[in-house]
């Protein structure tokens, strides 16, 4: 640029008000009002992120760069336990905890983890849409937690096993299974005769290795990502467990969003949300056949035999008493009896 150019841009921006060169300059030059971080535990191929990426690239732009989400994958802010605890103090501003992680402090989200209670999809997004993720957004909210409507997929849980396939609840009998530290989890496979051992799932593949358990139980794309085919032969499609994430923000930094933001940052996540479920729909359709090529032996089992052992073992009448009668009357209007 020549002095004389220099010297007359000077000028020409010495006459224009400072609000003006503000307005003037691009919208994402200037900082953005709200900052905000969102952790998670997945890798950022996971649907989850790529879909959260683009709520937050949405967000950025419909807000005019006033609402930037910055996304921290992988478990690069700390495990679980951090991050819900990072949440509520407002170290972070948003988190998807999966139910069974919340639960820990707001015991009725884990419902949607009942054993054998869904049947399909439609029963999921019926109960989680509708009343009983109504019930359940309400109890996370007494925790300085904002939760979003649409909570996203985790699929359905999947048994795998490297002595032989289960078919019916009498297969579980004895089977040495790894389960997440749960305590929900661990009292359906007792229910169902198994003896369950809770490891944390970087122990799993060794575990299963060294023969310390026989079996373990995960969403397929799990089985598939860890490459536990390697040390298991058979996969059985049990559909025991459903769980989901919450998509959920600090009470406060949420508050302090004003309403026309509140509606853009609401619209863009619940949106991204109902995309990532059609992901994960499509991502568990070719996932069966990648592990029945990489050796699995796939077996659709039934749920009558499984919920019939439960119901016996006296596993939903203690659910129904801790989980409340109020909550455990939403999960059935959806699923039918259980108790």
């Amino acid at each position: 640029m020549t002095e004389v150019t220099r010297r007359s841009v000077l000028r020409t921006l010495s006459a224009v008000p400072a609000a003006g060169i503000a307005a003037a300059l691009p919208s994402m030059a200037r900082a953005a009002e709200f900052s905000y971080k969102y952790g998670n535990n997945l890798p950022v191929t996971h649907p989850l992120n790529i879909r959260a990426q683009q709520a937050a690239d949405r967000i950025l732009k419909e807000s005019n760069g006033r609402v930037e989400i910055k996304i921290f994958p992988n478990n690069q802010l700390g495990g679980d336990t951090d991050m819900l605890a990072q949440v509520r103090s407002g170290g972070i501003e948003f988190f998807t905890p999966s139910a069974l992680v919340i639960a820990t402090l707001v015991p009725v989200a884990a419902i949607n983890a009942v054993g054998f209670a869904f049947s399909d999809y439609n029963q999921v997004w019926g109960a989680m849409d509708g009343k009983l993720g109504a019930h359940v957004r309400e109890a996370i909210s007494k925790s300085r937690l904002y939760a979003f409507e649409k909570m996203w997929d985790n699929g359905f849980r999947q048994t795998t096993s490297s002595k032989a396939p289960v078919n019916t609840a009498k297969d579980m009998d004895g089977l040495k299974i790894r389960v997440p530290v749960s305590p929900l989890s661990i009292s359906m496979f007792k229910g169902l005769g198994a003896a369950p051992a809770s490891l944390q799932f970087s122990e799993v593949y060794s575990s299963l290795q060294t023969k310390i358990v026989d079996a373990q139980e995960n969403p397929l794309p799990i089985i598939q990502v860890a490459k536990l085919y390697e040390v298991q032969k058979f996969c059985s499609l049990t559909n025991h467990i459903w769980d989901g994430y919450w998509f959920i923000a600090n009470g406060r930094a949420w508050d302090k969003l004003p309403a026309d933001l509140k509606t853009i940052v609401a619209r863009a996540i619940n949106e991204a949300g109902l995309q990532q479920r059609d992901d994960i729909k499509k991502l568990n359709e070719t996932v069966v056949a990648d592990l029945q090529s990489k050796g699995l032996a796939i077996n659709r089992p039934t749920a009558d035999s499984f919920r019939a052992k439960l119901r016996e073992a006296g596993f939903y009448s203690e659910w129904k008493e801790r989980f409340g009668a109020e909550a455990w009357g939403l999960l059935e209007q959806s699923v039918g009896k259980l108790a």
